[in-house]
């Protein structure tokens, strides 16, 4: 029997997934005690440090106990599902984390029903337990709860339960004896969670996960699901359709640690890297020579929105990307959907426009963001769901929305929902919060994260997870406010922005470059309105005294990215390049827009 572990960690966004692996690496040694490490190690690129979140999947391997444990370390947005399930194919146990005060959260959800019709094995960790009112009896109760709403086996039901806080380093049996260390949470994965099967036979290994080095070209991870792989070895490549290619592998690489050693063989059960085969996909199973034989395919979730990408074509193009041609855009879109799955590009009759399809609006800003930091330049319109039509009826995606909420200011989310088309559920008291759960199409939550936060001043919690598709719910209210779009190009003066303020609120500054045809600002009225923000003003030898007041400019309202494609409307772009954000019309012209208008009503 071989000495090895796989386990995914599993969890809702912000429950401490990252930082628990961090101290796993820390109590199995892999550092030298003075080796400056830094926290959340393995958000290791810039978006992933900015915003706390964990986007791609990695795994490290640590050594506890002569046993070897691989550690994969999973998304929490649903968004980033994609990742998720196609790495839970590695492991043969999960470890859920879960808040000891916010208890099973929407995502939570999420991961276990994929685990559990895995038939994995599940260890519950209920972190943060040195939270002021957290609840860890409750918590446990909820868990139980849910496992059996997701129709746990007898043996899943069974699971093992480690308190601690992994902030704090500590693990225990029982939350109120506090201890030195995680062992106890170590020693629970040896016990709980069942040694990787050796099975005899010819090679079957699936391609979950990929990797690239500019040295080898793109790398395939795996786990090996029986018979054994060696360095040098002929194989063939069975593809999601069952064609086949013959391919040799060149090298192998198990991984140690954060990183990977060079091997001669892997028997199965093991994780590993192999270089050499060309022209792979997630998805595709690497057998043997003589007689292939395909495992399962992994089944991906349909993505539930899409948004046109196309070439930017603003009078500003090209001063600041180093990749503005529609072939650039083009390249990158089809290099991301190899690795990203969840992710689908289809092409447009127009040459340059491309729609992306993916799992949600923050899904696709993270392309965005990453394709802009590589100095691209692009436009992106506004994100629309997908509609399907089911036996005849047209059907839209529907979502479970979940609102955590100060008691005072429920009232107040509750009626922006259901302009949305949402419906109330479940209301009820969480410690000194309100619970709301409601269904609500996926439509209405374009837009609603700005409203319900300026409502609440900010202290609402929302998560959402698709539910399913149900028949089209009707006309869902756009933006309420028109907005404030130059008639000139040229540079925004302080002396006509202070003049127009009463007109609406600026997204610029003064002294920001403008062209014709891009959004200032909001106007204070439902309809659109061209203003000229580039007038100086009228220099003459007379002088009054009190004729020149100071300008008293209100500062400028500045968008994040999703803030400004649940802002837009079908007729505006995101105009994006690697310095700026700009929001702009689709036609520059007033006499362009006025002809074109029925196309958007």
């Amino acid at each position: 029997m071989q000495n090895i572990r796989n386990i995914a960690i599993i969890a809702h966004v912000d429950h401490g997934k990252t930082t628990l692996v961090d101290k796993i690496l820390h109590t199995c040694q892999l550092f030298r005690d003075n080796q400056e490490t830094g926290e959340l190690i393995l958000d290791n690129n810039d978006l992933e440090r900015e915003r706390g979140i964990t986007i791609v999947s990695k795994n490290v391997s640590v050594n506890y106990k002569g046993i070897k444990i691989n550690i994969i370390d999973t998304p929490g947005h649903a968004d980033f599902g994609g990742e998720v399930e196609r790495v839970l194919k590695m492991a043969d146990g999960v470890l859920l984390l879960v808040d000891a005060f916010e208890g099973a959260m929407p995502q939570t959800r999420f991961v276990t029903q994929k685990a559990l019709a895995l038939g994995l094995k599940p260890i519950v960790v209920i972190n943060k337990v040195d939270k002021e009112n957290c609840r860890p009896e409750e918590v446990h109760e909820a868990v139980f709860e849910l496992f059996f709403n997701l129709e746990a086996t007898e043996e899943q039901l069974d699971f093992p339960v480690i308190y601690g806080s992994s902030k704090q380093g500590w693990m225990s049996t029982d939350w109120k004896k506090q201890t030195e260390d995680i062992t106890p949470l170590l020693d629970a994965i040896l016990e709980h969670i069942p040694a990787a099967p050796v099975n005899e036979g010819t090679l079957q290994m699936q391609i979950t996960s990929l990797d690239y080095s500019s040295f080898v070209g793109r790398i395939a991870i795996g786990r090996v699901a029986r018979g054994t792989i060696k360095e040098n070895m002929p194989v063939s490549l069975v593809k999601r359709d069952g064609k086949i290619q013959k391919s040799r592998i060149k090298e192998l690489y198990t991984f140690e640690g954060l990183g990977k050693i060079k091997v001669q063989e892997v028997k199965s059960g093991d994780i590993c890297a192999v270089v050499g085969i060309e022209g792979f996909e997630i998805g595709d199973t690497i057998a043997d020579f003589e007689n292939p034989e395909q495992l399962e395919v992994i089944h991906i979730d349909e993505p539930t929105m899409n948004m046109l990408f196309t070439i930017n074509n603003s009078p500003f193009f090209g001063k600041e990307g180093k990749f503005v041609t529609s072939r650039h855009l083009r390249d990158r879109l089809y290099k991301e959907m190899e690795k990203n799955l969840a992710l689908k590009v289809v092409e447009t009759e127009s040459p340059d426009a491309y729609l992306v399809y993916g799992r949600g609006i923050l899904h696709l800003s993270v392309l965005i963001e990453t394709m802009r930091r590589e100095g691209y330049e692009l436009q992106v319109g506004q994100p629309q769901v997908i509609v399907k039509e089911i036996d005849g009826v047209k059907c839209e995606p529907v979502e479970t929305l979940i609102v955590d909420v100060p008691g005072d200011v429920a009232g107040k989310v509750i009626e922006l929902v259901t302009q949305k088309k949402g419906e109330l559920l479940v209301m009820e008291p969480k410690g000194d919060l309100q619970h709301l759960e409601f269904e609500i199409p996926s439509r209405g939550i374009i837009g609603l994260r700005n409203n319900v936060l300026t409502a609440t001043a900010g202290e609402a919690v929302m998560a959402h997870r698709f539910k399913s598709y149900e028949p089209w719910k009707g006309n869902i209210p756009g933006r309420l406010n028109g907005v404030l779009v130059s008639m000139e190009k040229g540079q925004t003066t302080a002396y006509s922005i202070d003049k127009l303020q009463d007109r609406g609120r600026f997204f610029v500054e003064p002294g920001e470059d403008v062209y014709e045809g891009q959004i200032m600002g909001e106007h204070i009225r439902d309809n659109d309105l061209v203003v000229n923000v580039v007038k100086g003003k009228q220099l003459t030898n007379m002088r009054a005294s009190g004729s020149d007041d100071n300008v008293r400019i209100a500062p400028a309202i500045k968008f994040s990215l999703e803030e400004a494609m649940e802002y837009i409307q079908n007729d505006e772009y995101i105009e994006i390049t690697p310095k700026s954000m700009r929001l702009r019309k689709i036609y520059l012209t007033e006499n362009e827009r006025k002809v074109n208008a029925k196309k958007f009503a």
